[in-house]
């Protein structure tokens, strides 16, 4: 986490560009309301994301009251959100993706917001695939406040001149620039522990190892063949490879210290989304020059996704107009721009220009656009994209176990991720 005085600083730039980028008053200010907001963006970097929010609601008469979890992957806020709703408090809104949100939707507690997304034209400034994930049954019960890239390869450019590396394209490339940062006496992969760290690196290995049908095939289908292959076992074995590379005290660091690591030089480089950007603007690093950003090896030419949304609970008649405006907020231009620049991902729309943005956030929207017209759009199974966290949970425990434990081999491992796959979940909520 970076250091308080450069955190005063963001915090400053953060307020003024606010303050350029608010928009009108809305109409149902008159009829201000709290809104409640469980949520688990918690790092420094994200509280500035946050904050954008904040003051968004305020300036339209509206009250906010947070309910942040400091949960990294969302799993405690989760557990946290279904208690609430189940006693009958459920907040105004929550943060939701992916998957979840038909889920929650089919317990009826959602407040549907197909008004709101109609008139202010929602289909036609966001893609289909976006689209698409905020609704259930063909209308929106969601909000998307952003669009991911979890395939990024983060390196410190002034570790990477000083071994003598190159940018690299393909694992034998990346593990060769490893050899050349450890020789300069710097550990080569900065790493975070927790088991959504371990699968969102480890589905960046399958991707650049297996390729883009394997990846469908052993992930989205959970297919007995695909997760027992040779590409599964070639997957493995690079995933073991690139854990001789990071530092042995791993176990349990969060992003947010793992991102540390990169931004002072302490490790060369980092497999993680783009809202690591967000702890390296925090840092006052420049992402795209200082912190370079390049596709997983062997994933040019794939974008594989995780988009925030909040939805919507059924509430009270009196928090209803907070909740609309709320909606609208997180929808609007202005708030899209100002959220994506401290957050580190994309707008969701595409109407938003990205002249303010980074080379890393261009590159990330190009490479959107490009992967969606070649169909090699993925979604993650680490952020709840692809499906049901009771589903995937059997093989997160098995790719956590393979990263902590040396003396399990990739084929017990392949064998456990099979077994795993035929796994009854539990019972759904």
């Amino acid at each position: 986490m970076s250091a308080m005085t450069a955190m005063g600083a963001l915090a400053v730039r953060s307020v003024l560009l606010l303050a350029a980028l608010l928009p009108p008053v809305l109409p149902s200010a008159a009829r201000a309301g709290e809104v409640e907001v469980l949520h688990f963006w918690a790092s420094g970097g994200e509280a500035q994301a946050v904050a954008q929010l904040k003051a968004t609601l305020r300036a339209n008469g509206h009250t906010w009251k947070d309910f942040a979890i400091a949960d990294g992957g969302g799993g405690l806020a989760v557990v946290m959100l279904d208690s609430r709703v189940r006693s009958g408090n459920p907040p105004t809104a929550a943060q939701i993706k992916g998957v979840a949100i038909q889920e929650w939707a089919r317990t009826g507690k959602l407040s549907g917001i197909e008004d709101v997304a109609s008139a202010e034209r929602w289909n036609a400034v966001l893609p289909r695939l976006v689209s698409d994930t905020m609704k259930y049954r063909g209308h929106y019960v969601a909000a998307p406040l952003n669009v991911h890239r979890v395939n990024w390869l983060w390196i410190n450019a002034a570790v990477l001149r000083k071994a003598g590396a190159k940018v690299p394209a393909t694992w034998d490339e990346f593990f060769a620039a490893a050899e050349a940062i450890r020789r300069a006496g710097i550990t080569p992969v900065a790493y975070g522990g927790q088991s959504w760290l371990d699968m969102g690196t480890f589905e960046s290995v399958a991707i650049g190892v297996g390729g883009v049908d394997f990846y469908k095939k052993a992930f989205l289908e959970l297919d007995r063949a695909a997760l027992g292959s040779p590409a599964m076992e070639k997957t493995l074995q690079t995933y073991r490879r690139l854990k001789s590379y990071t530092d042995q005290r791993n176990m349990g660091r969060d992003w947010v210290a793992a991102t540390a690591m990169l931004n002072r030089g302490a490790a060369g480089m980092l497999i993680m989304g783009d809202w690591a950007k967000a702890e390296m603007l925090a840092a006052g690093k420049r992402p795209g020059t200082d912190i370079l950003c390049t596709p997983t090896p062997g994933s040019r030419e794939v974008f594989s996704f995780d988009i925030d949304s909040i939805v919507l609970f059924d509430v009270a008649a009196d928090k209803k107009a907070a909740q609309r405006d709320l909606a609208r907020a997180v929808m609007g231009r202005d708030f899209q721009q100002a959220f994506n620049l401290a957050k580190g991902s994309i707008p969701a729309r595409l109407d938003v220009p990205l002249d303010r943005f980074d080379a890393c956030a261009r590159r990330a929207r190009q490479d959107f656009q490009h992967s969606a017209r070649r169909g090699t759009l993925l979604p993650s199974v680490a952020h709840g994209m692809a499906h049901p966290a009771h589903t995937v949970a059997p093989l997160w425990d098995v790719v956590q176990q393979f990263w902590n434990q040396d003396r399990m081999t990739p084929r017990e491992a392949m064998a456990r991720l099979v077994a795993a796959a035929g796994q009854k979940p539990a019972a759904a909520r």
